[in-house]
Parts: C-alpha cells; structure tokens; sequence
C-alpha cells in the first residue's frame, strides 16, 4: 500500500466512529457525521504544517468550521510554540469584551498531543499605551535588558490559544497581534519530504481524532441522560477558560411544545452566553439563526432573571434561541469571572401556555423586527474577522 492509500485509509477508518450516533442507520445523522468528518480535516489543515520557529495565530474555528462546539462571541486563534525558546508578541488590544491567551502543554492540533494549562494570560492586565498597543515578551527567563511585559514560559509549553470576546458583534476595532520567535535567527527553509509526509499523515488521522472528541462528547451527555436538564462543569485542562462555570445538557422538543431556560445571573459576571449546538456537538448556524444570546443581546425581564425560549417556530418573544431546525441538540451556558454560578433550569411547556409562564411585561416580538434583528446579526458576524 502507498503512503497515498495509507493516508485516504486512515480518513475512511473515522467513518468507525459512526457507532457513537443515537442511531447509525439513520441517514440524516450518517450524512451529517459524514459532514463533520470533513470539516474537521479542513479544520486541521490549519494547523497541519504549523512551525514553533514561525508561529502565527490561525483560526482553526470559525463560522464554517464550527465543531466542537465553537462559541459565537469568540474570535478564536491558535499558534504552536516551544517552551525553550523565547517569543515576541505585538500589536493593538482592541475594543472586545475581553483577550485571554491560554499556555498550554499541549493542544487540538494536528501535531499535538493534550496537554494541561500551564496559565491563562489576560491582555488587560498588560501595560498599554495611549492607542491600546502592547509588547509582551514569553521566555524562560526576563533578560536584564528587557523593561516591557513579560511572562515566565514553562519548557513543557507547546501552544498558544486566544480567545477574543466580543457581546457587540462588527462593533469597535478587533485585536490585532504579531508574534514571533527571537532566540533564533530568522532563516525559512524549504520542509523535507519526510515532514511533509509525516503531517500529512497526521492530517489524515486527524478527523477521527476530533470528530470522536466531539462525537463521544453528545454519546456521554446522552449516557447520563441529560434530556432537558443540566449539570455542571468547568472544562479545567479540556481547552475551558479558567475561572468559568459551563452548565451543559441536551434539550428535547416536542410537537406543540417549547423549552424555557430560566436562571438568575450573578452580582457580577465579565462575560456570559448560552448557545445551541446540534448533535453532532456543531454549534447552530450563529450568524442567519438566533442561536446563541450573550449578556449584551440578551433582554432581562423586570424582576432581574434571564429567560429564554427554545422553539422550532419564532416565539414571537425577545429571547428566543433558534435550534436551525434540530428537534434535538446541545445546550451550554457559561459563566466568566462570576461572583457565583447560577443553576439554570429548563422546563418543557405547552407552547400556547408560553406566555402566561413568562412575566407580563415581555414584549411580543413582530415578524418584520425579528427580520431586521437577523440582518443586523448577520452583517455583525461578518464584521468580525474570522480568518
């Protein structure tokens, strides 16, 4: 067998993964895993050939490549390094929610291996100038002569991960960031056969990697029988932000019923969503559904709580999440920097008892304004930048 038929066998052996679908005969969830498949080997080619020695922040998710859950308000962005050399990081900190860099033994990457947080940076606690510009420096030791930000890189550290936050989509300047390795001169060179060969051989195995990471994620929520409810986690050393509460589960239609998320928010939070993914742990199409809600799209009733609808139809009420057609799916609210981490809670209902369930203050929600809200969130998403 060729490296050639080798490579193509290793993408066909992920279709083995088809044995964690609810039900692998169906063809509507065979095609859709089929999907997923190939998004996720799109997605690594992001990071397939990436250089310790020529780093670059890569969008691996997106609103295209939107597995594993990918979270709506996040400009994502991910570079590989080696915790023995030393890296310079410039540029502008941008008007976004919040910029957090997560250090990391390993990561999601082709080439990587999992590996734990070694520490989680935050961009606001660096020293800026009057146009926001900051100059960080990531090495195993400060050098004498160095009187900018710094920060200790460990020797295991093998990726860099961004997380740009924003709650007013297309709104304000983005984050704009440089980074390069100093201890080495800069000399490009031509990769060998051998390390072409060896990445692409790690590319093609890579769709059964990620797609059974994000495939056995829905089989263990259905394992413990998650339907309608939610249990908390904080994704500590699984890729999760630090000091995060996530509360995850599975939400179930029904004909004629809708699902109403309640929950009190904190005295203090510096960030928080809720968001719908399908089962196949792909986040709903966020920029022409309303399938996510943040702490600045989200209308809180009078009495202080935050209440959502997840219906097929438009509910005709502000809060309303979209599934995009999925009777069934996935259901993650986080909590970020919080005084304390609500249990929300969720409750099937008759959809014409809806509104008597809600406070009598709700505003109803016309056709022709939810059109111009979708337009408005589709031309935030696009912009962002993505790529």
């Amino acid at each position: 067998m060729t490296a050639w038929e080798e490579r193509i066998a290793a993408f066909s052996g992920t279709t083995e993964l088809l044995g964690l679908l609810a039900d692998p005969a169906d063809p509507q969830a065979a095609a859709e895993a089929e999907r997923l498949f190939w998004m996720t080997l799109a997605s690594g080619w992001f990071t397939a050939f990436a250089d310790a020695d020529f780093p670059d922040f890569v969008p691996a998710v997106s609103t295209h490549l939107h597995c594993v859950g990918t979270n709506p308000d996040y400009n994502y962005g991910t570079a590989t390094i080696d915790g023995a050399g030393s890296y310079l990081l410039t540029g502008e900190r941008g008007e976004g929610l919040f910029l957090l860099m997560d250090i990391a033994a390993g990561g999601l990457g082709v080439m990587d291996k999992p590996g734990p947080s070694l520490g989680l940076l935050d961009f606001d606690r660096l020293t800026l100038d009057a146009d926001g510009r900051f100059s960080l420096l990531l090495s195993a030791e400060k050098p004498a002569d160095w009187s900018g930000d710094w920060h200790h890189l460990d020797p295991s550290a093998r990726s860099l991960s961004l997380r740009q936050a924003s709650y007013d989509w297309g709104s304000g300047r983005e984050a704009r960031i440089a980074i390069e390795r100093i201890d080495k001169a800069h000399h490009p060179r031509r990769r060998s056969a051998s390390d072409i060969a060896e990445r692409l051989t790690a590319l093609a195995a890579y769709p059964k990697r990620l797609s059974g990471m994000a495939l056995g994620f829905i089989a263990a929520q259905r394992a413990k029988g998650l339907w309608n409810r939610l249990e908390h986690d904080d994704w500590a050393g699984q890729g999760g932000v630090q000091g995060q509460h996530y509360y995850q589960g599975l939400f179930r239609l029904e004909p004629g019923k809708v699902l109403l998320l309640e929950t009190e928010l904190p005295d203090h939070v510096r960030y928080w969503n809720v968001q719908l993914s399908d089962m196949l742990w792909n986040s709903v199409d966020w920029m022409n559904h309303q399938s996510s809600l943040n702490g600045g799209q989200a209308r809180i009733d009078s009495d202080g709580r935050f209440r959502a609808v997840i219906a097929l139809e438009d509910p005709g009420v502000p809060n309303w999440l979209d599934p995009g057609g999925n009777g069934e799916g996935a259901i993650m609210l986080r909590w970020t920097e919080a005084s304390s981490g609500p249990q929300p809670s969720l409750r099937l209902i008759d959809l014409v008892d809806l509104r008597a369930q809600l406070p009598a203050d709700t505003p109803a929600v016309s056709p022709d304004v939810r059109e111009g809200q979708l337009r408005a969130r589709r031309r935030g998403v696009q912009m962002r930048r993505r790529w």
